[in-house]
């Protein structure tokens, strides 16, 4: 079959290579890919960075956002069979250790990441554990299916908090800051403030998917005294940082009105320096870290939003290629000019 390999220890380093197909384990399916999708870990591997660098051995089959179908099933698989619709949780987890038994799957003592730690989604076949599949309805389109990992990131970021009918900031309009914005549009935020650095592309979307206000903040000389006067010189409800670099930190602590939550999810190059006892203990902030998908309460909360009607978020799916044109949405992804781009098979 055909895959997508990071084969060389270096920035670029993907290949469009002949690999085994793999056969499905006793407790695993095989799925046919329809679509993949390219992630922002994905373009880290793709740049070859100091995380790629310490975790990714090579060679290595790069992926873990897809939808297929099962084309063959494991003796042991009992409640999936072949032809039925799926995509599946990333974080491959023992299921017995004290995270997986107290219903934190998601930060599993020894889990392993599909595509980084173990061969992924970007190849035709797929073989994967029957726990970590999840069924699609029939209505759900393919593109939509292969990006419920980075909404599940943006419904599992916004439900650490109550946001229904709250002020809520968004730093960072990446793809999962932009699903985060539409999630709190769907489920009744009272204004939805998005903000990023010089992407006017990003900042336009943001707004499409339902930012009620936008700000640039390479053009703001003080961010949170900006979101004061937004919210009535209270500040926010709820502030939800995703951009992930240490001033957008900074800004997200000092943005948020006393007594209300701040939602950490991005990942920042690089330490961040805050006074505890003034901006945190004082103020009474209440700190959330988000990391993957709670398994599975968070698939379950985000199906229901799409079935809902109420969430729409094919507005973040900007580019779609053939499969062997990779190099092209990793390109886009690379100048940050686009949402979600996917490959299709």
């Amino acid at each position: 079959m055909k895959a997508i390999v990071k084969a060389k220890a270096e920035p670029g380093g993907l290949e469009f290579c002949d690999v085994p197909l793999p056969r499905p384990a006793p407790n695993e399916a095989l799925i046919k890919m329809k679509t993949v999708a390219i992630c922002g870990t994905d373009l880290h591997i793709y740049n070859w960075d100091a995380w790629s660098r310490q975790r990714v051995k090579v060679p290595r089959i790069i992926g873990h956002e897809f939808a297929g179908e099962i084309v063959e099933v494991g003796g042991n698989v009992k409640r999936f069979k072949v032809g039925d619709y799926v995509t599946g949780e990333g974080h491959l987890f023992c299921g017995v250790c004290q995270m997986c038994r107290t219903g934190q799957a998601h930060i599993c003592e020894s889990w392993v990441g599909l595509g980084y730690d173990c061969d992924g989604a970007f190849a035709e076949y797929l073989a994967m554990p029957e726990v970590n599949l999840w069924m699609n309805r029939p209505e759900v389109k393919p593109e939509v299916a292969a990006i419920q990992d980075p909404l599940g990131n943006a419904v599992h970021a916004v439900f650490a908090a109550d946001c229904v009918a709250k002020r809520c900031v968004v730093f960072g309009c990446g793809p999962v800051g932009l699903l985060a914005v539409a999630v709190l549009k769907a489920i009744g935020a009272a204004q939805v403030i998005a903000l990023d650095r010089a992407n006017d592309y990003r900042l336009a979307m943001a707004r499409r998917m339902g930012a009620t206000h936008v700000l640039d903040d390479a053009q703001i000389d003080d961010v949170p005294a900006a979101i004061r006067q937004i919210t009535g010189g209270k500040g926010a409800d709820v502030v939800i940082e995703i951009a992930g670099t240490p001033p957008a930190v900074r800004d997200a602590v000092r943005s948020v009105h006393p007594g209300g939550d701040l939602v950490l999810m991005g990942l920042p190059n690089g330490r961040v320096e805050f006074d505890i006892s003034e901006e945190i203990v004082f103020r009474a902030i209440h700190i959330h870290g988000v990391t993957g998908r709670r398994i599975y309460d968070t698939w379950y909360r985000m199906a229901g939003l799409l079935q809902s009607g109420r969430l729409h978020v094919e507005e973040i799916i900007t580019h779609r290629f053939p499969f062997a044109q990779y190099e092209q949405g990793f390109q886009l992804m690379r100048g940050g000019h686009c949402g979600k781009v996917v490959l299709e098979l």
